[in-house]
């Protein structure tokens, strides 16, 4: 068993800053430090009053330390630090860009679905479950306990993630953002590429059949 200072140690840089960065957003609420209302994401503040920080402040506040704070970063600790040591190992760069990405996509896709609430809002719910997504997709066969219950395959993680917001009241609505982000991009980076290769393959195979014919 390693200790806590080594498993620190061990943790990969985008995973470390993102988790560290948001455990210390959540202390410095439970010290009464700032209000949060400070960070969240109000278009009409960014676009009337130009706090252009709330686009990027937003994604740093999983909320107060709660049961529901904690399991946001186990999952970040969990299957974020799964993607980036795997997939993305010696990519640092490739994992930045894609949290990146899915913000941005986050801040794109929600007002255009009309799913963001007229108030105050966070994002890094959303991002948080992303990096699950995306990591499921990547790891479809991987199995997985659930609270030591339910056994299941990696690829229907989210889903039921998902559902147990439902059992338990939590929104739903962070979750399917995160899972729409994830999905655009497994879509961009692995299957759209993939399709357009098997076309051209099969496109390339049928006009050397008629050279050859």
């Amino acid at each position: 068993m390693s200790t806590p200072g080594e498993y620190y140690r061990s943790l990969p840089p985008v995973c470390k800053f993102y988790g560290v960065f948001c455990f210390m957003t959540a202390a410095a609420y439970y010290l009464k430090l700032y209000d949060p209302d400070i960070l969240s994401l109000q278009y009409g503040l960014v676009l009337k009053r130009f706090q252009i920080w709330r686009l990027v402040s937003n994604f740093f506040y999983l909320g107060p330390f709660s049961v529901g704070f904690a399991v946001r970063l186990i999952m970040l600790a969990r299957y974020g630090v799964l993607l980036e040591k795997g997939l993305f190992d010696k990519r640092t760069a490739d994992f930045l860009w894609m949290m990146i990405f899915g913000a941005f996509s986050l801040l794109t896709v929600a007002p255009v679905l009309m799913l963001l609430p007229p108030y105050k809002t966070f994002m890094s719910i959303s991002l948080v479950f992303m990096l699950l997504y995306v990591w499921s997709r990547e790891s479809p066969n991987a199995q997985i306990n659930i609270y030591g219950v339910v056994r299941l395959k990696g690829f229907y993680l989210p889903w039921a993630m998902l559902a147990l917001d439902l059992i338990f009241g939590a929104p739903l609505i962070p979750d399917i953002l995160g899972i729409i982000a994830g999905h655009l991009y497994y879509f961009l980076t692995v299957l759209y590429p993939l399709s357009t290769s098997q076309v051209g393959g099969i496109l390339g195979q049928g006009n050397s059949n008629r050279q050859s014919g």
